[in-house]
């Protein structure tokens, strides 16, 4: 049998879903488990669509590990970018491929 694709599901959906395919399902990060909801899997094991045995563990978790992913804090951006509306761009300086147009 193929692996479904759970990364996505909400805990609970994740885990209908495994088990109306015959596969066990446990997720390393959460030792209580049984009792998550709504987080969501964010990575899985065996990926999906690979070919397992009936009954076969899949593993889920529900945070990336350090330095997998996540965005991380983005704000406040510094040096902050300059006030007022789009700015055209210059060309290089000496660049053979730009051509000049005469006003």
């Amino acid at each position: 049998m193929r692996v479904p694709r759970l990364v996505g599901l909400m805990a609970v959906d994740a885990r209908e879903t495994a088990r109306a395919r015959g596969l066990l399902l446990t997720a390393p990060d959460r030792p209580e488990f049984s009792l998550a909801v709504v987080d969501y899997v964010v990575r899985q094991y065996p990926p999906p669509g690979a070919e397992v045995p009936r009954d076969s563990m899949v593993y889920v978790w529900f945070d990336f590990g350090p330095g997998e992913g996540g965005g991380g804090v983005h704000e406040p951006r510094i040096p902050r970018p300059p006030r007022g509306g789009f700015q055209r761009e210059l060309d290089e300086p000496g660049d053979p491929h730009k051509v000049l147009s005469s006003p």
